[in-house]
């Protein structure tokens, strides 16, 4: 993990020549933006995960070379194979990737041969919910290695700003590279969404350099990917943009979580009154409560910003009250089971709990940072007797955690208890309803379906 450092507070860049610092069409006729337009376009992706892959792919079937390169040797071998270990990327858009000449490898000195550097890494939370970037680190000493004139250098990963500038113009700077003479400098955040299906190349692309230049480059390479580039006048902006995204998404769940618990204590239908609201067709947006909030950006992403904000002095209240209830919920549902069950007649420990959903979302696989296994594991240390269903999360990983796991519904035999944690698509929940006898539906999926057993109780 690497050490922080104290920060200064952030230079603002100079002022420029143009008076719109997004309006890049000044430099639309300088040698390097015009090479990325017109030219045979060698793309490098670092980093062959949930983002790195897709990017590849993309970048292959959009006519650019690509080398896609992983420190990771098993992974890299798997991805030659054609066998994908990432979902939004299937088999078959691995095999015509590779058959449009696409090239993985471990080798990094394949990546001097290439246009443009995207650095797709990932940048999770310390222990102690710190940013670690030290995966971003070693990429960044990679481009030391690696950088040749002529080259962008983007990164991707989610990050606090100025990381690009603190990692990237250093990296680039140590190789013997001046900065938009011989080698350009931006920030570009992914926008995966696993299990939507819109993918990287429709999704539209922001883009800053850490210089103008820069950015008009990276627009353009990036034109050349995606169906849209949306220009932001500096690296900076690009960076607080994509925090802003999920910090927006985390505080409005926050916001809705604790109105259930609200209207709970008051004897209401949150999902009726969410429903009621969601017919105004002006000022209102509809989120959803649930057992917490999951996967790699929304409990993660806000905490960049609210890290780097207190280095600077500055407060975040709303980032860190949203985080508070967001990782309470878990203990909040149990304790709704631990009441649902009293009424029944039967105590949380001994009882046997049938987990409906081990994923952070619908439909996916991805169990990380899923508050459906917070759940689960604070059942389980309540004396719970935890079995969990999930057709998308593999069984082995699930069996990781200690819990006994199920194929199929039928299979769970007589439980007290059933609670949907994720409301993956392909699970019969009229017949969950009949067999279990009791359900606590965390996701509203049942009045999602138009279903209304009587065995059911709604968060």
């Amino acid at each position: 993990m690497t050490a922080l450092h104290t920060a200064t507070p952030l230079p603002r860049p100079e002022q420029e020549t143009h008076a719109d610092p997004t309006d890049l069409t000044g430099f639309s006729q300088h040698p390097r933006v015009r090479q990325a337009r017109q030219d045979t376009l060698r793309v490098g992706v670092i980093g062959l995960g949930y983002v790195g892959l897709p990017l590849a792919v993309t970048a292959a079937q959009r006519g650019a070379e690509v080398v896609g390169f992983d420190v990771d040797d098993a992974k890299v071998s798997r991805v030659g194979d054609g066998r994908s270990h990432v979902e939004d990327v299937t088999d078959a858009d691995l095999a015509d990737a590779l058959h449009l000449g696409a090239r993985f490898t471990s080798d990094e000195a394949a990546l001097s041969e290439v246009d443009a550097l995207l650095i797709a890494v990932p940048s999770p939370l310390g222990r102690n919910r710190q940013p670690d970037t030290s995966y971003i680190e070693a990429a960044a000493a990679t481009v030391t290695r690696v950088a040749r004139a002529g080259q962008l250098v983007s990164l991707e990963s989610t990050t606090y700003p100025g990381t690009t500038e603190d990692h990237l113009v250093p990296a680039v700077e140590a190789a013997g590279l001046t900065l938009d003479e011989d080698v350009f400098v931006a920030y570009s955040p992914e926008r995966v969404d696993p299990g939507n299906p819109l993918g990287t190349g429709v999704i539209p692309k922001v883009v800053g350099g850490v210089t103008p230049l820069s950015g008009a480059v990276a627009a353009a390479v990036y034109g050349r990917l995606v169906e849209a580039v949306h220009a932001v006048s500096s690296a900076r902006a690009a960076e607080l943009t994509k925090l802003l995204e999920n910090t927006y998404r985390a505080v409005n769940i926050a916001m809705v979580n604790e109105l259930t618990q609200v209207a709970d204590a008051f004897g209401i239908d949150i999902w009726e009154v969410i429903d009621a609201a969601a017919t105004k067709p002006f000022g209102f947006q509809a989120f959803y409560p649930g057992p917490g909030v999951g996967g790699h950006c929304i409990p993660l992403d806000p905490q960049y910003l609210a890290w780097r904000a207190r280095e600077l002095r500055v407060t975040t209240r709303f980032i860190d009250l949203a985080e508070d209830v967001n990782v309470h919920m878990p203990d909040y549902v149990v304790g709704r089971i631990a009441g649902l069950l009293n009424a029944r007649g039967l105590a949380l420990r001994g009882a046997r709990v049938l987990g409906v959903g081990a994923a952070y979302k619908r439909n996916v696989g991805d169990d990380r940072e899923s508050p459906a296994i917070d759940v689960l594991r604070l059942l389980s240390a309540r004396g719970v007797e935890v079995v969990v269903h999930d057709p998308h999360v593999p069984a082995e990983r699930l069996a990781r955690h200690g819990y006994a796991v199920v194929d199929e519904v039928a299979d769970a035999g007589e439980i007290d208890l059933a609670v949907v944690l994720t409301d993956h698509d392909d699970i019969d929940y009229q017949q969950l309803a009949l067999q279990a006898g009791a359900v606590f539906d965390t996701r509203g999926v049942y009045r999602r379906l138009g279903l209304r057993p009587p065995e059911v109780t709604a968060l």
